[in-house]
Formats: structure tokens, sequence, C-alpha cells
């Protein structure tokens, strides 16, 4: 059974950003989504709001009918921000406001205490704590010790590796990142980079429970519409098979 599609509608937003006017709304794409069949939404609100503003996460906690994942920064803004809306999960990233996008995964020991402090607040308001971290060992180990529900493995390098050696020596390493998660008992989600062509081998994993993929649909919906291009990559991980390992 493959994983399940959480859609990132961020850049939705961002085009509406572009001219700080309300069309297109994230709000509408994300109803879209759910109607072609995707399983959430998630959505990044950032510290400078360079795309989501407050009240579409506002409203799409009213609205989504599936499951709504927020990711953020490990701040007190923004932990304070979920405790007010309680999205069903929270997704801890870190975050530069000088990048385009997120660069890598959660330095989980460098912010030890205030995830922690997190994970506390978000267990007594009922929301579901997910990190966002490289395929590493230690990474995974402080994740478990800091009270994380679920980590979502970063597939960045896999997604950007220029050739079939590199590519199986990263999809290496998400296999073993994840069967250790498996075995700390942590549920396990992945994304960042993910499109309709590389996407098989990650979705093959049985162990992951979702996929979050957001920039490589939003794109093709320019071309053929959100319904379309939530289909086409559903039915492209449906067709999942494993990377074949030298």
């Amino acid at each position: 059974m493959p994983p399940k599609l959480s859609l990132n509608v961020d850049h939705v937003a961002t085009v509406r950003e572009a001219r700080k006017i309300d069309q297109p709304d994230p709000v509408l794409a994300a109803g879209m989504a759910e109607l072609a069949g995707v399983d959430g939404i998630t959505i990044h609100v950032r510290g400078d709001r360079r795309h989501i503003q407050e009240r579409d996460l506002e409203i799409l906690r009213k609205t989504v009918k599936t499951k709504l994942n927020v990711e953020m920064a490990a701040t007190q803004e923004m932990i304070r921000i979920a405790c007010d809306v309680l999205p069903d999960i929270v997704t801890l990233v870190p975050e530069r406001p000088e990048e385009i996008t997120t660069e890598g995964g959660l330095n989980v020991p460098h912010h030890r205490d205030v995830i922690r402090n997190a994970a506390g607040l978000f267990r007594e308001h009922g929301i579901e704590l997910s990190l966002f971290v490289d395929p590493d060992f230690d990474q995974i180990k402080a994740a478990r010790d800091v009270g994380a529900q679920v980590i979502e493995i970063n597939t960045g390098r896999y997604c950007e590796a220029k050739n079939a050696a590199d590519r199986e020596r990263e999809y290496r390493l998400i296999l073993d990142s994840i069967r250790l998660a498996t075995k700390l008992r942590l549920e396990v989600a992945a994304g960042h980079g993910l499109n309709v062509k590389n996407v098989g081998p990650i979705a093959a994993i049985p162990e992951v429970r979702e996929l979050n993929i957001g920039h490589s649909i939003i794109a093709r919906a320019i071309f053929v519409g959100i319904e379309r291009a939530v289909r086409e990559m559903i039915e492209a991980m449906q067709k999942a098979t494993p990377l074949e390992l030298t």
C-alpha cells in the first residue's frame, strides 16, 4: 500500500504574495486538492510570512477535512501560534531568513531544550509532533529523546543526486535511517524535492507512512490544474517500485 500524500500549498500563496492581492487562494487550492484525493494539507508558516499568512492558517484549520500539517521553526512565537490554532500535526523545520527554501534537516541536539518543551505543550494540546531531519542516525536518536512521535526524512540529497551512484548512496542512507526510526518506534514521513519521476523508490519503502510534496505538484498544476497534478502524483506513488541496489 503506498504512503499517504500531503500537499504543500505554500507556493500558491507565493504567487498571491507577488502582487499582495487575494488570488490565487491557497485555501481554495487545498479544498480542490482534497477533492482530488490528497490525504492532508501542509503549509509552512515562516517568520517573515513570505507566503502563508496567519489568516490562511486560521481558515485552513476550519476548512481542511483531511489532516492539517503546519511546518514552522522552533521558536516561541510559532509554538504559541500552534497551541492557539491546534493543527493536527506540527513539523518543526530549520529556517533562515535568507534561504529560498528549506536547506536541510533540523539540528535536533542544538535545539533540544526548545523542542522538548514544545513536545510537552503539543501533547497537552493534542498536537502530534514531527521533526524534519536529514537521514542521520544521531538526529533520529535525538528526535526520539526529545519526544517527537514522527520524523520526516529529508529526501533532498536523493532528489538532487547527479548520477546513479550518488542516488544509490543517498537511498541507502534513507533506508538505514528509516529502519532505525522504526526500531525506535517513530513513525516516518518523507519529503523535499520529490516529483513524479523520482518519487517511486521513496513511495515503495513500506515504513514510510506519508509523503509531503509541494513545489512539483503546484508547478505542474499551472499547466494542467490542481486535480490532474494531484492525481498524476498519486498514480506515480501507486506504481512505486524500490530502487535497484547494486
